[in-house]
């Protein structure tokens, strides 16, 4: 499944802070798994969210992250690496710091194939990350 969202092309998105990228990944990222949950079928919100869940923490992220490192492309692994890399802050409850470090570099990929309009890379890249998600369910 394609992931087409209204937006317009930034320029030398690569260039804009990995954080930035990030945060714009980590919508992108779970907007696309809640399409993808309801195209399913799962209309009940609680079972929504219970599956969304499975998809975007970030020790699920991390693993994803590990799958996809031999699928990058040079500019995409160092995007990813550059999320990694970038001090975020504090972990949220239940994850550690290295497994948070790793969802951000996935997350700023995720963002950084948005912004710079490559919806084709960035609907093999999701659908890669829910093949490794479904796969250990």
């Amino acid at each position: 499944m394609a992931m087409s969202l209204p937006g317009k092309i930034i320029p030398n998105p690569e260039q804009l802070p990995a954080l930035v990228l990030a945060y714009i990944g980590d919508a992108v990222y779970e907007l696309a798994i809640r399409q993808y949950l309801v195209a399913r079928g799962i209309v009940c919100v609680n079972q929504l969210h219970q599956e969304t869940i499975k998809y975007v923490r970030a020790d699920t992220q991390a693993r994803v992250m590990h799958a996809l490192k031999d699928e990058l492309t040079e500019v995409e692994a160092a995007v990813a690496r550059r999320g990694r890399n970038a001090r975020s802050g504090h972990p949220p409850r239940g994850s550690d710091v290295i497994s948070y470090r790793y969802s951000t570099g996935l997350e700023s990929l995720v963002g950084y194939l948005y912004l710079s309009g490559q919806s084709e890379r960035l609907g093999e890249i999701l659908a890669l990350a829910r093949q490794v998600v479904e796969k250990d369910d």
